[in-house]
């Protein structure tokens, strides 16, 4: 299944949801081009059981651990809900959905990473999900009972993060659950490390947040749900802060 299955009617967004987003669409520019033309392969194996480098290896234990982390914020029977899991990447998170019962929207800005995904899903779950690539903040996407938003969001200032949050409260019933990079010493390094290379050498960097300042853009760009920060996960080079948007 690829095209995007009808919703309910939506609320109207919010003022800030409607605001032009030139940063926000250069950098989700970027994102498209390095994950559907430089890096597929790599996510490809990452996402499986193949072998893999040890730096790589703590990569995939640290995102299995985040994964179970944001489907703990989520009630373990979701059957009759409806999710979006916005930047569905290979689709892991997409399949632990669909078994918990949900009906499952899952999108990514790579196409390439999307037919991973819909490959990879079992045979019993394809009644549930839905697939397909594009921007994860469409409003034709609909409304949704819960967001799950792993990694997806990582690349963007405080402004783009908190102008997503606001236009996905607008249509999410409950919670969202979504991660940023949390502003440490080695991330901070990094950072700044990666803006000496040449753009054209870049991959798309993350850019560290602090959860308290984080949360006071959201509500100046007009969130008024909960805004809390759930817990870390370092595993060698993974660090990802989860954070949850609840009414």
């Amino acid at each position: 299944m690829r095209d995007v299955a009808p919703f309910p009617p939506q609320a109207p967004l919010s003022e800030p949801a409607q605001q032009a987003r030139p940063g926000y669409d250069a950098t989700r520019d970027r994102v498209e081009t390095y994950f559907d033309k430089t890096a597929t392969r790599t996510w490809e194996r990452l996402t499986s059981d193949a072998p893999v480098s040890k730096i790589r290896e703590t990569v995939r234990r640290g995102r299995d651990r985040m994964r179970a982390l944001m489907l703990s914020r989520l009630p373990a029977d979701l059957s009759g809900h409806r999710v979006l899991d916005a930047g569905c990447g290979a689709g892991q998170m997409t399949v632990e959905l669909a078994k918990r019962g949900a009906e499952v929207l899952a999108i990514d800005i790579s196409p390439a990473l999307v037919d991973i995904a819909e490959k990879r899903l079992p045979s019993e779950l394809r009644d549930q999900v839905t697939f397909t690539s594009g921007d994860m903040l469409s409003p034709a996407l609909g409304r949704f009972d819960h967001v799950i938003a792993m990694d997806s969001l990582i690349y963007y200032d405080a402004n783009d993060i908190a102008l997503a949050l606001a236009g996905l409260e607008a249509r999410t019933g409950n919670v969202i659950v979504f991660t940023v990079a949390p502003r440490t010493r080695l991330l901070m390094a990094m950072w700044y490390a990666g803006k000496l290379f040449p753009r054209s050498d870049r991959s798309p960097v993350m850019i560290p947040h602090a959860s308290g300042p984080l949360a006071k853009a959201a509500r100046a760009n007009g969130v008024v749900g909960e805004i809390r920060p759930v817990e870390r996960v370092s595993s060698g080079f993974y660090i990802s802060h989860a954070m949850e948007v609840r009414r």
